[in-house]
């Protein structure tokens, strides 16, 4: 292969991009980065006990439901067993006591929905919304498949919709963060523009098809594109699962600047926003916070916890404090 741009497109030229080591994980991912974060993640709960600083802990509207357990059979009583296990009904029409067993639930799936499309492709002040977004979505598979759960996702972009059924083990985590590797990368400034990029509904009924019950579904995107047929599938989602929500935003979303001139692109067209103007204010404002706000109202509605993540702080400090526990101290460079 003489030809050196062929050499540079499959990526055999001597000045090919940095490794994974080396490229900076604040605007792209790599798998080798992904996997770094497993020890990481061992500290982190998705039980439903939580402490009281956790935004899982409350009352229903906010708290897991977590394992259940499963009616294995219905016996006579014998010294030793739960009073509380007594089945009144039974006793009372044979005349001996007998109580209902139940052994718990050791298997949950889990499915998690990763939001990729170039909409999450801007960052301010650390990292780019994709990249929270990836990291957060890599230290929750590590603790599922820790727990001995089976783990699942939908990955979507803006021109596709990629389904992985949960299942267990080691195998089933490289190939999810393979798969969200790959729709990382494919997030760039000169990416062509897709003419009709989807909206959330597409990847949410793939979740409602994929989990029909008793799964955890997580889903991690700067909800971009809603209206009301996504409140309306998030209901459906959550009457038979646990849902969590996890709106990703970037700083400047949350406090508009003012006096200042953005420049907007889709790729093709571009316009200048200057928001020192107090209408062009307001309308940046009332947007980010519009969308916010209808994620809270499903948290009232339909019982979603919701643990924002801001793609100006560190994925797992953030994970940490709003899981109810201490961040560690950050560690060396060298260590």
């Amino acid at each position: 292969m003489r030809d050196a741009a062929a050499r540079s497109r499959t990526g055999l030229n001597s000045k090919s991009p940095q490794t994974p080591e080396q490229a900076d994980t604040r605007v792209k991912v790599s798998l080798h980065h992904l996997r770094s974060l497993e020890g990481r993640a061992r500290k982190l709960t998705l039980l439903p006990s939580q402490p009281v600083t956790s935004v899982l802990n409350g009352r229903h509207a906010s708290r897991l439901r977590g394992r259940g357990l499963n009616f294995e059979e219905l016996r006579g009583y014998l010294p030793g067993d739960d009073p509380r296990t007594i089945d009144w009904k039974v006793t009372a029409r044979t005349g001996e006591a007998h109580v209902r067993v139940y052994s718990e639930e050791r298997d949950r799936p889990a499915l998690l929905v990763v939001d990729q499309r170039m909409s999450m492709f801007f960052g301010t002040r650390l990292n780019m919304k994709s990249v929270t977004a990836a990291e957060a979505a890599a230290l929750i598979a590590f603790r599922i498949i820790d727990r001995g759960d089976r783990v699942g996702a939908v990955i979507f972009g803006d021109g596709y919709v990629s389904e992985f059924r949960p299942k267990r083990g080691r195998t089933a985590v490289n190939r999810f963060l393979t798969a969200l590797d790959r729709a990382n990368r494919m997030l760039h400034a000169e990416a062509p523009r897709v003419e009709h990029p989807l909206f959330l509904n597409q990847p949410l009924t793939s979740v409602a098809r994929l989990a029909r019950r008793d799964h955890l579904v997580i889903v991690i995107s700067d909800f971009d594109g809603l209206d009301d047929r996504t409140g309306k599938l998030v209901g459906t989602i959550a009457r038979n699962n646990d849902v969590i929500l996890c709106p990703v935003t970037d700083p400047i979303s949350e406090d508009v600047p003012r006096n200042m001139k953005l420049v907007v692109s889709d790729g093709e067209l571009q316009v200048e926003l200057d928001t020192g103007t107090t209408e062009t204010f307001r309308k940046l404002s009332d947007f980010a916070s519009g969308r916010i706000a209808e994620i809270l109202r499903w948290q009232q509605k339909y019982g979603t916890p919701v643990l924002p993540l801001s793609a100006g702080s560190d994925t797992i400090d953030q994970l940490r404090r709003l899981m109810g526990l201490r961040s560690r101290p950050r560690e060396a460079p060298n260590e």
